[in-house]
């Protein structure tokens, strides 16, 4: 049996177009955590429907985690952050969508 036609599968993809789609078409860049260990089909949909739509990406990594190639050259910013300390983390997203606004005019 496929694993695309299963209950499970079903109520991902229906999710996906309910609520994940609409958030990306309204946000003007995406700022996700980049996942570590086994693959994360949640931020693989993200990534791969933020590079479809053109949405500027920022990865948000843990310190000291490898950041895959590819990833390096699609996301147009790369944030290392602890998530033990949230305002910090904060601090640095938002000089990323600084920047991003100030050298593209993305943002507008």
């Amino acid at each position: 049996m496929s694993p695309y036609n299963s209950v499970e599968w079903s109520d991902f993809a229906k999710n996906a177009m309910d609520n994940l789609v609409p958030l990306l078409k309204d946000a003007s860049v995406t700022v996700s955590l980049v996942p570590t260990g086994e693959t994360d089909l949640k931020y693989a949909l993200e990534l791969g429907l933020s590079i479809m739509m053109d949405k500027p990406i920022i990865a948000v990594v843990t310190p000291g985690a490898k950041v895959p190639s590819r990833l390096l050259r699609v996301a147009d910013a790369i944030v290392e952050g602890d998530l033990g300390h949230p305002e910090t983390l904060r601090d640095r997203i938002t000089a990323a969508i600084e920047r991003l606004d100030d050298e593209d005019e993305v943002l507008t």
